[in-house]
């Protein structure tokens, strides 16, 4: 299995969002769960940037896919 690009705490920091450990847990902790017929980039936390950074990179199956994943399963 090949190792992520990127870390969890560089994916929200490129969702301009606070990315130390306890303030990564703490933002799935307040937005978990996601209903299983919301898909990530649809919550209603995201502005529109992220939403449209997250689902952008999913589709595309980018370098940001794998952590997107697994926030998104996270999340759910």
């Amino acid at each position: 299995m090949e190792m992520p690009v990127h870390s969890l705490a560089e994916l929200f920091r490129q969702l301009g969002l606070p990315d130390d450990p306890e303030s990564i847990e703490a933002f799935i902790a307040q937005h978990r769960p996601l209903p299983p017929e919301i898909k990530l980039w649809e919550a209603p936390f995201w502005t529109p940037a992220q939403a449209e950074f997250l689902k952008r990179e999913t589709e595309e199956d980018a370098d940001w896919a794998e952590l997107i994943d697994d926030l998104n399963t996270r999340l759910h």
